[in-house]
């Protein structure tokens, strides 16, 4: 089958194609965010460079065209074969039969550094999760957000299992001894406590009371002798 569009208007049909904010990106984004899912577009410090990154959940989300990223379709070993009889077309993913081996080995690449970059993700502990154009249709993509809602949950939980809240020091005694009952003891085991200050013996109030009242009638008398 060949092209029925010439090269001119080929050309900028494609040029118009875009690589990021696509359609099927977009109704993820909006999903996530009306379900109170916060998330960062294209991180570039994050292998790959994904589409929607997620780092509470330590989670990478892929949103791809099933033709660009060639969903379903069987690349067979060729050998001495031309490429275009080695491959299988799947239900949303077709090659053109115009220009066919530059598609099919555009399509391989693409398929190729997605793999690199799912593993090189995984070897640094992020988890990907991919979502397909075709699983998007109106009548399907509440049954697949709710799966990677799923996936996300269950990240969250391997990540909190993984690394538990640390629980703040409890205070103890740095002697880490059991005081004995006579306080002399106590300082001999733990020289770091301090020496409680030595106590001052008070006179009880009633000798205090006698006391005075002897001052007060000798000096009465003196002075009445004195007199």
């Amino acid at each position: 089958m060949t092209d029925r569009m010439t090269p001119e208007q080929r050309h900028r049909c494609m040029s118009h194609i875009r690589s990021k904010a696509t359609k099927p990106e977009l109704a993820v984004r909006r999903w996530l965010w009306s379900h109170g899912y916060r998330y960062r577009l294209n991180v570039k410090s994050v292998p790959g460079k994904p589409d929607i990154v997620m780092r509470p959940y330590r989670t990478a989300i892929f949103v791809n065209g099933c033709f660009w990223h060639g969903h379903g379709v069987r690349m067979r070993e060729c050998g001495n074969a031309l490429m275009r009889e080695c491959i299988e077309n799947s239900a949303c993913c077709k090659i053109p039969q115009s220009n066919r081996d530059f598609w099919i080995s555009k399509i391989r690449r693409n398929q190729e550094r997605d793999q690199q970059n799912y593993r090189l993700l995984q070897e640094n502990g992020w988890q990907v999760i991919v979502v397909w154009e075709c699983q998007l249709k109106p009548a399907a993509i509440e049954r697949t957000m709710r799966e990677v809602e799923l996936r996300l949950n269950n990240n969250l939980l391997s990540l909190s299992n993984t690394n538990p809240t640390p629980t703040p020091p409890t205070k103890t005694n740095p002697c880490r001894w059991q005081p004995s009952q006579t306080p002399e003891n106590n300082l001999k085991k733990c020289p770091t406590q301090k020496r409680p200050h030595p106590t001052k013996k008070t006179t009880p109030l009633k000798e205090t009371t006698s006391h005075l009242e002897h001052y007060r009638c000798c000096s009465f008398l003196r002075c009445s002798s004195q007199c």
